[in-house]
């Protein structure tokens, strides 16, 4: 039993675990206050977030908290009986009974409302407001809930000890007229009342985890840090040594190339851009035309303008992190400051906080929280701050404001998710007074949905597009989507184009076929006596294998030799890599063009094929977005043959990229707010007036709910995958480094350690689906790390060729040879 002074006239919020040090809850709450009002001040929320810190863990000053942890980190093998407390009702409680219960105000209401939800869901995940029994949990739990309550009276009187109630009443004061302003902020902007709350009740929640786990942390390692840091040094440094690069293309060789004359033009104009206000604004340079270092350069001159705290690039593709990822830290030279997330590598570990699970604790405290000025993540990554279920992903949330936002390759958001995003951007824009550039040489007109983005005004960012357009021009287009291939079909005309060029770059819409159309090449004898080097790509491989593959193709490339590259679409955005042709599989027109971007891309060449053709062994069954995109793009191809005029006689002109967006958007426009099919509901309607379960409440009682709050979060958050079947995390024992990772993490970790296994982790993971590791679990080639948290992979189970093997069996990393 853990020794304590028994005479302690406060209570506990944490028991330290390498010395039985004490934080009392007054303490706690204080520090996670302070936190909470340094976030929630980037967006004016800043006593709506300091009250939820404050109160959050009200529920902790009682003797059955105190006997509780005690006896949990006493016995951390066998801690007490989950549910047995409840300590994160109290606090929503309180201010609901205090600030709402007989009050006739619709903004102080309003605030009490969303403080909180924060406060008794931090545990778990917001709570609904209203649910599909036409029931009111957030009400019934914070006006009747009795089990576990019995020494609430306890809490309030110790937390009003040390707040005066004068003082917590202006307190609460201020975060009413907070309320008011944000829905005045609103109303000027146009923006959807309903689900814009929503989304700030969202980032309240966000500073409030963010401020508790990061207060615990700190606790549990002994020392403070600053809730904010001051990156202006380091974007003022990054500019330097980025401006140093891009000058020193101009004394190259090819320095005066009229396509290099072009990209330095791109480059100055995002440079002159910089000096505009936050905004939602377009950089549409042509593929091959220097994006990412432009829009980097226009990110750090805006960020240092414009005093923005973080830079974030976010992308639809792993590969895009990690070239782009690779090459801005070769520039910059300062690794530690530049942050890559795109693999959850644990699952999430959130809980009701009932049972006090002392390894949960840690391995919660170890997750990251993009406390980094340059950051490189996934549209998955970012969706999921807004939407996921749990804790672990919106305590990142805040951190969005004040930004730089790089959304590359935009025209890739999921179709279900497009208004779900355009409510996210606009809410960034209006209250975190973030930057948003939508990247993509294929604008995807996201402001003419209905749920629209609210651009700026003259958004575009290079002003002589139609002028750029034709210098870029590297490739024609050739329809061969009439008579579908056999994948034996392919392989010939395959090496067919060997005969005319060397180097061939295939791109299909499937894992499986690209697999088997590798075997057919590895089997033609032509393929092997003509010493041509076959390379295979896939997401069945993790990120280093990937990245491997990607620079061995390079090296070949650069060396003349013959060569075929099949991969799936992995390689076709964001990878600066140059083919003497390309043959891609029916898919979005935007796809064909990212995928002609790797063609001749550097325009060395005279104007080069890219063959479009429909793959007879694909089965989209199960891709539903792929299988619509093309339907789309043979109506453009169709319409393309009748009259090429029409489009400048080029098939990826703007105008049949515009063509294209607007018949695909025409297609899914019942796709757009993410519909719940068993339901029949959206689940942007859920987070905005959420019409039917009002109704459906209103209904059951007579009456309309006590509460003027409505979003189903909860609800919501059970039905949110931006790629539904995306998988499961798994990693992979790819190379040595990952061995040696898969053995540190099969021991004890702390949480100062596991943050930075994990963060190394991300590039030795592979997403698998369910049914997948069932196989590999039934054949013994999954095992777990960090008591069940992670899975790994047998080495057997990994092959050099094609990344996992299902039906592999193997060794684990520490049985030896």
């Amino acid at each position: 039993m853990i020794k304590y002074e028994t005479n302690i006239n406060e209570y506990i919020a944490h028991i330290r675990d390498v010395d039985n040090s004490i934080q009392t809850v007054s303490e706690h709450l204080e520090g996670v206050r302070q936190g909470c009002e340094a976030f929630g001040s980037q967006i004016g929320v800043t006593h709506l977030a300091g009250l939820a810190g404050l109160l959050h863990d009200l529920g902790k000053n009682t003797e059955v908290f105190k006997k509780y942890i005690i006896e949990a980190t006493s016995h951390p093998d066998n801690p007490p009986r989950r549910g047995s407390v409840d300590h994160s009702t109290a606090g929503g409680r309180f201010i609901y009974r205090r600030y709402h219960q007989k009050s006739t105000d619709g903004n102080e209401k309003l605030a009490a409302e969303w403080i909180a939800n924060c406060i008794i869901s931090h545990h778990q995940g917001l709570r609904d407001y209203l649910d599909a029994d036409a029931n009111a949990p957030f009400f019934e739990r914070v006006a009747k809930k009795t089990d576990g309550m019995e020494e609430y009276e306890t809490a309030e009187t110790a937390f009003l000890a040390g707040w005066a109630p004068e003082k917590l009443d202006r307190y609460f004061t201020a975060a009413q007229q907070e309320v008011a302003l944000a829905r005045g902020i609103i109303r000027k902007n146009g923006l959807r009342p309903a689900i814009t709350s929503a989304l700030l009740i969202k980032y309240l929640f966000s500073c409030l985890i963010d401020a508790d786990r990061t207060d615990t942390r700190q606790f549990e390692e002994g020392h403070c840090e600053p809730w904010t840091t001051d990156y202006r040094d380091f974007f003022a440094r990054s500019y330097d040594k980025l401006m140093n690069e891009m000058r020193s293309y101009e004394d190259g060789v090819e320095a005066e190339h009229p396509i290099n004359k072009l990209r330095r033009d791109m480059s100055q104009q995002c440079e002159d851009f910089a000096d505009r206000g936050s905004g939602i604004y377009t950089l549409s340079i042509p593929t091959g035309g220097g994006k990412t270092l432009s829009s980097l350069r226009y990110a750090l001159k805006h960020a240092l303008l414009h005093g923005k705290e973080r830079i974030i690039y976010v992308v639809p593709y792993m590969t895009i992190i990690e070239q782009n990822a690779k090459r801005i830290r070769d520039i910059l030279q300062e690794d530690d400051l530049v942050l890559e997330h795109h693999s959850n590598v644990m699952e999430d570990l959130d809980s009701d906080g009932s049972e006090y699970n002392l390894y949960k604790k840690r391995l919660g405290l170890a997750h990251d929280n993009w406390d980094r000025p340059l950051i490189f993540t996934t549209m998955v990554q970012f969706l999921n701050t807004f939407y996921a279920k749990g804790t672990r992903n919106v305590r990142r949330l805040h951190r969005l404001s004040n930004a730089v936002l790089i959304f590359d390759e935009v025209q890739a958001v999921p179709p279900n998710c497009v208004s779900l995003f355009n409510v996210a951007v606009n809410f960034l824009s209006v209250f975190g007074q973030s930057t948003a550039v939508l990247c993509t040489a294929t604008q995807p007109s996201l402001e003419f949905v209905r749920n629209n983005l609210k651009m700026s005004a003259g958004a575009e960012i290079i002003s002589n597009l139609n002028e750029v357009a034709e210098p870029f021009k590297r490739v024609t287009v050739e329809d061969l989507t009439a008579i579908p291939m056999e994948g034996s079909e392919l392989a010939q005309f395959i090496e067919e184009r060997l005969r005319e060029v060397d180097r061939v770059l295939v791109i299909l819409n499937t894992k499986s076929e690209v697999r088997k159309l590798f075997s057919h090449l590895d089997n033609r004898p032509g393929i092997k006596e003509n010493g041509v080097q076959l390379f295979h790509l896939s997401t069945n491989m993790c990120a280093a294998h990937r990245n491997e593959v990607l620079q061995k193709t390079k090296d070949a490339l650069g060396a003349k030799m013959p060569l075929v590259c099949v991969s799936t679409q992995l390689i076709e955005a964001g990878v600066d890599i140059s083919f003497d042709c390309v043959i891609r599989s029916l898919a979005g027109l935007d796809s064909i063009a990212q995928a002609a971007g790797r063609c001749n891309r550097h325009g060395r060449d005279p104007l080069r094929k890219v063959y479009v053709i429909q793959s007879a062994d694909e089965v989209l069954t199960h891709l539903p977005e792929i299988r619509t995109r093309a339907d789309v793009t043979l109506l453009v191809l169709n319409e393309f043959a009748q009259a090429p005029e029409r489009f400048g006689n080029d098939l990826l002109s703007s105008s049949a990229m515009t063509t294209y967006f607007r018949y695909y958007f025409d297609r899914i426009r019942g796709e757009l707010d993410y519909p719940i099919l068993e339901s029949g509901q959206s689940l942007f309607e859920l987070l905005n007036k959420n019409k039917s379960l009002f109704d459906g409440y209103c209904r059951r009682y007579g009456r309309q709910p006590e509460i003027l709050s409505r979003p189903s979060f909860a609800s919501a958050e059970r039905h949110f995958h931006v790629i539904h079947n995306s998988g499961k995390p798994v990693l992979v024992p790819w190379n040595e480094d990952a061995r040696e990772l898969l053995v540190k993490l099969n021991g004890e970790v702390e949480p100062k350690d596991l943050s930075r296994l994990l963060r190394q982790s991300q590039q030795y993971v592979v997403d698998l689906y369910d049914h997948d590791i069932h196989t590999l679990d039934r054949n013994g080639d999954i095992f777990p790390l960090l008591h069940g948290h992670v899975l790994a992979l047998r080495e057997s189970a990994y092959s050099e060729e094609f990344g996992v093997e299902i039906e592999g069996k193997g060794r684990l990393p520490w049985e030896g040879a």
